[in-house]
């Protein structure tokens, strides 16, 4: 039997890689609606995140709680690396021909 690359190591499970976390407090975003004012904080999954070729096309957009309006706010290289890692859902748009 060939001895595997690396000598000793045992092969971790997903329960032994978890062991020591507690809990995961999870990511929620702060955001205003332009036509209610209302401010309020949002998770994640109430977001999307839409990826332009342009800063023109790259935006994100949520439904307000309070009031039911939809928004669409444009997302700077910023709010993009913000957004994209707290686990919002983004689509990346295709230029056309």
């Amino acid at each position: 039997m060939s001895e595997s690359p690396v000598s000793g190591a045992g092969e971790m499970t997903v329960a032994a890689a978890f062991a020591g976390m507690r809990s995961v407090t999870p990511v929620v975003f702060r955001a205003g609606c332009p036509d209610c004012r209302g401010c309020f904080e949002l998770s994640a999954s109430a977001l999307r995140l839409a990826i332009g070729a342009t800063s023109r096309t790259t935006f994100y957009s949520f439904t307000c709680p309070d009031c039911g309006a939809a928004v669409r706010k444009p997302a700077g290289e910023r709010i993009v690396e913000l957004l994209s890692g707290g686990g919002v859902r983004t689509l990346r748009l295709h230029p056309t021909v």
